[in-house]
């Protein structure tokens, strides 16, 4: 089968006998009943995307890993790499898995991020590679992850290798792939709750066609129970290993369940439940609470285990320190109290790192040049002669996204909102919900000290919104393709001429993302905009 004709195929799971699933008006329900074509996916089908997927992981392995071990400041870590670096090597050699040395730094993250910079510091030691192996592997992950969504969502392997082809390129997935960050698990864990919520999408219709299919969808006006969803349940634990890496990732738990109820919804719509809505609440509300509620908090509190088990943890036995052993909360045991007030710190620390108390950055940005990277961060710098001849050279590495993507920011959640809105599109609906988790939030508190690294988790969801629209383009040339042969020839052009750009650009960048050496003049070819240096 050709991916023009998966393209128009309709969309179902791998193992979905169901209905056609084009993400439009019909896909919510409003068809005069459920359609039941083929399954898409064939043993040909399967065979080429894994294929495919094992070219795109090779080729992510291979950008993410080259040249690892750079930069460095004369060996140490570079910019906030010098916070959690030293954290992770103190969770590995302190014993307990968890910090006991305020001094390494400021201990204002939850631990799971520490604990994956710890093994790869485990095992490559305390150097450039330990740092950062584990960032790379998850930023390898991100990129497999990002291809099998989308191929999903399309039921198109070329359109899930253009959003893997994006995942690859993109400057921001790709810098934070190698730094000893928290940010890049952060964003693996979320884009994993997000193909899990996809898959469990697809399982629901699977079930809802199959009591569709033996009559038995009006024994009931709320529609039928849909039994355990470990999808779901896999969302779940993501989420709350996203909250572990970073407080953010609760915003991506508020998001994330709507999504999912919205799915639900339109599921039982679209089999004609007589009371979708009620039946949503009925059968999915509680479910998906506790799967998409409470087990991330389970996951978070879990995550400091470590903490309550130790006996030398950071403020671990602040009662009769910092805090006073009478109140009206004595009765609470010390233990709790204690872990009350390490949270309630992290709080204090975040809500206090505002710019009306003076805390200010030269490369801080705010959340409305996020969406076109107009004030990316530099990361590291360092100039003198090295592999330039007699001349001076410049070794800099920036986190900035690729302006071939990161400029089509706009118009793709533009016309994500739109498709969302209008055609009733799922697939947008998706896209531009974890797209604007990762960055509406940020506007409730504009005087916070902000920076660019924060838009991380918002990358991913920007390659699948791009790599949406092209299939939409080859999509709407493939419907003529008989009639009008220049009109899906022209479009065809104009796809592969655009991820040739934005290959082209990712190679253009690719020594300010690496810190390779070059030329000052170079140096100054590589920024365009004023707000950049």
């Amino acid at each position: 089968m050709t991916d023009s004709a998966v393209l128009d195929r309709p969309s179902s799971g791998d193992d979905l006998p169901a209905r056609s699933d084009r993400g439009r008006a019909e896909d919510l329900g409003t068809s005069p009943a459920p359609e039941i074509p083929n399954p898409v996916f064939g043993p040909a089908d399967r065979l080429r995307g894994l294929l495919v997927g094992l070219v795109i992981a090779a080729i992510a392995t291979v950008t993410r890993l080259w040249g690892l071990a750079r930069p460095t400041d004369q060996g140490t870590p570079v910019f906030d790499e010098k916070h959690y670096v030293p954290q992770g090597w103190q969770v590995l050699t302190g014993g307990n898995w968890i910090e006991d040395n305020p001094a390494y730094g400021l201990v204002v993250h939850p631990p799971v991020g520490k604990w994956l910079l710890a093994a790869g510091e485990a095992m490559f030691g305390y150097g450039p590679v330990g740092w950062r192996i584990t960032p790379a592997i998850a930023g390898i992950a991100i990129v497999v992850m990002i291809y099998c969504a989308v191929r999903r969502m399309t039921r198109s392997t070329l359109v899930g290798a253009i959003a893997g082809v994006f995942a690859i390129c993109d400057g921001v997935l790709f810098v934070q792939s190698r730094m000893g960050m928290l940010d890049i698990f952060q964003a693996a864990f979320v884009v994993a709750a997000f193909a899990a919520l996809i898959a469990d999408r697809d399982q629901v219709r699977a079930r809802m066609h199959r009591v569709y299919v033996e009559g038995r969808i009006g024994d009931s006006d709320f529609g039928p129970r849909l039994g355990f969803r470990w999808y779901r349940f896999t969302a779940g634990v993501m989420l709350g290993l996203a909250c572990g890496t970073k407080w953010s990732g609760a915003y991506f738990v508020i998001f994330f369940a709507l999504l999912a109820v919205g799915f639900d919804v339109a599921a039982r719509k679209a089999y004609h439940v007589r009371r979708p809505w009620l039946g949503t609440l009925r059968r999915d509300l509680v479910p998906a609470g506790m799967s998409l509620g409470v087990m991330p908090v389970v996951i978070y509190f879990a995550t400091f285990i470590p903490w309550f088990t130790s006996e030398t943890a950071v403020y671990r036995y602040e009662v009769g320190n910092q805090i006073g052993v009478g109140g009206p909360f004595a009765w609470v045991p010390g233990v709790f109290r204690s872990f009350w007030f390490y949270e309630s710190g992290i709080l204090e620390f975040h809500s206090g790192l505002t710019n009306s108390a003076g805390n200010q950055h030269p490369w801080e940005s705010k959340p409305w040049t996020w969406p076109m990277s107009l004030r990316p961060m530099l990361y590291a710098i360092e100039n003198g002669p090295d592999q330039c001849g007699a001349g001076e050279c410049v070794r800099a590495q920036m986190l900035i996204g690729s302006p071939a993507m990161w400029w089509l920011a706009l118009p793709m959640i533009g016309w994500a909102l739109w498709s969302w809105m209008v055609r009733r599109d799922w697939r947008y609906a998706a896209v531009a919900t974890g797209y604007l988790a990762g960055i509406l939030p940020w506007f409730a508190d504009l005087d916070r000290q902000m920076y660019f690294f924060y838009a991380t988790v918002m990358a991913p969801f920007l390659v699948m919104g791009l790599a949406l629209m092209c299939g939409d383009v080859l999509r709407t040339a493939g419907r003529t393709a008989r009639s009008r042969p220049e009109r899906h020839t022209l479009a065809v052009l104009a796809v592969a001429i655009y991820v040739a750009l934005v290959v082209v650009n990712f190679i253009w960048l690719w020594p300010i993302l690496t810190a390779s050496p070059i030329s000052p003049a170079q140096w100054q070819q590589q920024i365009w905009l004023p707000s950049w240096g």
